[in-house]
Parts: structure tokens; C-alpha cells; sequence
């Protein structure tokens, strides 16, 4: 009788593992960023009318610097 060879096909857990690691650490980076803008958009919107202002400068100075903030982490965690 002839001995068949047994074939063990590479096992593809890791590499769905790695892209499961990928989409979470990405996707939880979005929320991040959306998190971060929003709060920043919200305390600016308050103090604008805490203050009583015609022009929303508060809110246009948070969003930008939460903005730039999020750009920030955003290139740090890229690297």
C-alpha cells in the first residue's frame, strides 16, 4: 500500500488576525478624531454663548485646534 502524504495547508489565523488588528487600531482612531472635534465644536459653541457673541469664534478656533490636534496624533500614529 502506498503511503499518501499528508498536506498541511498554511493556516490563515494570523493574517486575519493581523487584519482585524488593522481595521480596530484604524477604526478606533476615526472615533478618535471624531470624538475630539466634536467636543472641541460643542465647548466652543457654549463659550461663544456663554459670552454672548454674534460671530462664532470660539467655535471655529476649537474645531481648527481640534482639528490640528487630531492631524497631530493622527501623523504620529502613522509612523
Amino acid at each position: 500500500m502506498e503511503k499518501m502524504a499528508c498536506k498541511i495547508r498554511p493556516s490563515k489565523q494570523p493574517r486575519k488576525k493581523k487584519q482585524l488588528n488593522n481595521y480596530l487600531k484604524y477604526s478606533g482612531l476615526a472615533m478618535q478624531i471624531a470624538v475630539t472635534i466634536g467636543l472641541m465644536a460643542f465647548v466652543g459653541y457654549k463659550l461663544d454663548l456663554f459670552l454672548e457673541l454674534k460671530f462664532p469664534l470660539f467655535l471655529l478656533v476649537f474645531v481648527f485646534s481640534g482639528l490640528g490636534g487630531s492631524m497631530y496624533i493622527l501623523y504620529k500614529s502613522l509612523q
